[in-house]
């Protein structure tokens, strides 16, 4: 016979009640896990839950940073309009990496005026004076930020330590 197909039919039976059972049990183990992952993950787990969009406020802009373990004195150092290049030069390259690496591409708002606000922060680790939180807001939605203090800058995640 040519073009004959052969079919394999395989039943079985299956208790609900069993199955539902399963089901639950695996549903549950999955709440468990990611509220322990909230509980005990640290602030950059948690800010990585956050949306960077929404944030409207200054208590709204505060409390992100305070997502990434961040404190920050209430008042704002300040809040800057600033334009965003056209084209991205070399010039650009790790800052542009440092963003990337964090989640944020900057390269889409390359040409559009953006709003960059400035806190001091109170808590960073070994206290060093002069360290500021920065934050890069495009309308109402986080497109960037850093930490930065004397000889250095780095992401928003808090360091270890």
């Amino acid at each position: 016979m040519q073009g004959a197909i052969a079919v394999l039919i395989w039943t079985a039976k299956v208790n609900r009640r069993k199955v539902s059972l399963v089901l639950a049990a695996a549903v549950l183990l999955g709440a468990v896990t990611v509220a322990a992952s909230l509980f005990w993950g640290g602030g950059a787990q948690a800010a990585a839950s956050m949306s960077p969009r929404g944030v409207k406020t200054d208590e709204d802009r505060v409390a992100y940073l305070s997502g990434w373990g961040w404190q920050v004195a209430p008042e704002t150092v300040s809040a800057e309009e600033l334009q965003m290049p056209e084209d991205f030069g070399e010039e650009y390259a790790q800052y542009l990496e440092l963003q990337a690496a964090q989640g944020f591409d900057l390269t889409k708002y390359a040409g559009k005026r953006v709003k960059r606000y400035t806190w001091t922060v109170t808590n960073y680790p070994g206290q060093p004076e002069g360290v500021q939180a920065h934050l890069l807001l495009c309308r109402n939605t986080v497109i960037g930020g850093e930490i930065l203090g004397e000889g250095f800058l780095h992401g928003l995640a808090l360091p270890e330590g």
